[in-house]
């Protein structure tokens, strides 16, 4: 394996990192008391990834198995434990575990055991909020063709467990 292409080519580096602080407030509270933390949006990375922290307030949530076409996705669990589907079964994996699923790769991810936390990783940096707020605000009252339509502008790709 080889390094990617260059993405900066100046001569002495530049001033442009920057913080996001991990006690702020979250940027998202669904209805069940889960809470996103937008740590790195695509958008502020350049397209490269995005970072989000996800706390599973307790009661049992998650998505079921699917994939992805055009995004790798990564867990990275903080806390507690999170069942992650690998297209076969639901693995439990827990704080310091880490998960790589490639684009295409079948997988869901729940909490079953209480309270939970994660990193999600998503390369390249696809605009995840816009899916992560329509999901928080509720699809109930959309039709299936509206349900399907918002999967499939956001690459989510429903299937059966196996």
């Amino acid at each position: 394996m080889s390094y990617p292409p260059v993405l900066y080519d100046g001569e002495h580096g530049e001033v442009s990192a920057w913080v996001t602080p991990g006690d702020r407030e979250p940027d998202l509270v669904y209805p069940n008391g889960n809470r996103v933390r937008y740590v790195a949006r695509g958008e502020a990375t350049g397209g490269l990834f995005g970072l989000y922290r996800w706390s599973f307030a307790g009661p049992p949530s998650g998505p079921g198995p699917h994939f992805h076409r055009t995004i790798s996705e990564s867990f990275y669990v903080l806390e507690g434990t999170v069942r992650i589907y690998d297209g076969r079964e639901w693995v439990p994996a827990r704080s310091g575990d880490f998960v790589h699923v490639p684009p295409g790769g079948l997988h869901g991810f729940r909490n079953e055991d209480g309270p939970a936390e994660m990193l999600l990783h998503f390369a390249p940096g696809a605009p995840r909020e816009p899916y992560f707020e329509g999901l928080a605000a509720g699809t109930d009252g959309w039709t299936r063709e509206q349900y399907d339509a918002f999967m499939a502008e956001h690459d989510n790709h429903w299937v059966d467990e196996g």
